[in-house]
């Protein structure tokens, strides 16, 4: 390893323990009022309204246990360092956060019913990003385990702290889970967790793309956040995966 290398490797852990500390601390009074202020909103959404994104929820769950739709046509990138790795990845995440901008200022200009057809569409544009950053840092997602480890990655960026901190668990120790996941289970699992979490994550930055004259400046500004904050979960997840895989050699 040359000495580039091994200053940025050293770097990056500096970097992955600040992110774990943040994952966990206290969440703070704007957080929690815009939290409430989210559940009611999510109340006043009509009941067939709030079935079209758990419907979303569980298709998306599907297409990406199954592989549908998400598999990327860019190869699994090989031979790379983890800076190249990690320069990749910035690469794609501004491009997934701009497509996510466009769209969301498109369907919030629409009023309620374009805004919750954003939700489908916004899950697609960000698992596909996952599906891109998987390859980038050397995993395929043809494997189901994976597939599976996405989901996780979603799970950690979108729940609450104590199923974030379940996620988080997973994912550190995720060498010694990996032959849990060789073949698709005969019975799928329901992720009703993951649905569940998903949909009360929804944060206020969602609910109010739905009201009408703001939604469309909301919908871009929620989606380049929502995006941004995946990305970085999902770049750290795949970097801490990178050093266990591979260990430094001097």
């Amino acid at each position: 390893m040359d000495h580039f290398e091994d200053y940025y490797e050293g770097r990056v852990k500096r970097e992955l323990a600040e992110w774990e500390k943040s994952l966990f601390e206290e969440k703070g009074f704007l957080f929690k009022a815009s939290k409430q202020m989210s559940m009611k909103m999510n109340q006043a959404i009509p009941k067939k309204a709030q079935q079209a994104i758990t419907s979303a929820v569980k298709v998306t769950v599907k297409s990406v246990l199954t592989g549908a739709k998400f598999i990327p046509k860019n190869p699994v990138i090989k031979e790379a360092s983890l800076y190249e790795r990690d320069q990749k990845a910035i690469e794609f995440m501004d491009k997934y956060r701009k497509i996510a901008v466009a769209e969301g200022a498109a369907t919030g200009a629409g009023g309620i019913l374009l805004g919750l057809a954003d939700f489908p569409a916004f899950l697609a544009i960000k698992m596909n990003l996952l599906f891109e950053i998987a390859h980038i840092y050397g995993y395929d997602t043809r494997s189901y385990a994976e597939r599976v480890f996405i989901l996780y990655l979603f799970q950690l960026a979108f729940s609450s702290n104590e199923t974030r901190r379940i996620s988080y668990e997973i994912i550190c120790s995720w060498k010694d889970r990996l032959t849990r996941y060789d073949a698709p289970p005969v019975t799928e699992p329901e992720w009703e967790t993951f649905q569940q979490e998903y949909r009360d994550s929804i944060d206020f930055r969602k609910m109010l793309q739905l009201l009408p004259g703001i939604g469309a400046i909301v919908g871009a500004w929620a989606n380049n956040g929502l995006t941004k904050e995946l990305g970085h979960t999902a770049m750290n997840g795949y970097r801490l995966r990178y050093l266990a895989d591979h260990p430094v050699k001097h």
